[in-house]
């Protein structure tokens, strides 16, 4: 069987996870590569930024779409937020 190609976060190079995409979602994906690193640089700034911008108590972490290979924001409301979507 062949290694999967596993992605490295974009603003922290930690390697990302692989993150199943809940059942009841409107993404056509059955998982996403996410970074849970907790110092990732993107996702320690989100905090800052969600609240100056939203007025909210949020953040994000970067998410790759393994089809397409984008990145892009998937929010988060705390520390623990989707970990237990984590995909080993």
């Amino acid at each position: 069987m062949p290694k999967e190609n596993v992605p490295a976060c974009p603003h922290c190079g930690h390697q990302m996870k692989k993150w199943m995409v809940p059942i009841n979602s409107t993404w056509p994906n059955e998982f996403f590569y996410v970074c849970f690193n907790d110092n990732c640089p993107y996702f320690v700034r989100g905090w800052d930024r969600m609240w100056e911008q939203m007025h909210t108590r949020a953040s994000y972490r970067c998410r790759i779409d393994p089809n397409t290979g984008k990145a892009s924001p998937i929010p988060v409301w705390s520390y623990n937020a989707l970990k237990d979507g984590i995909i080993e």
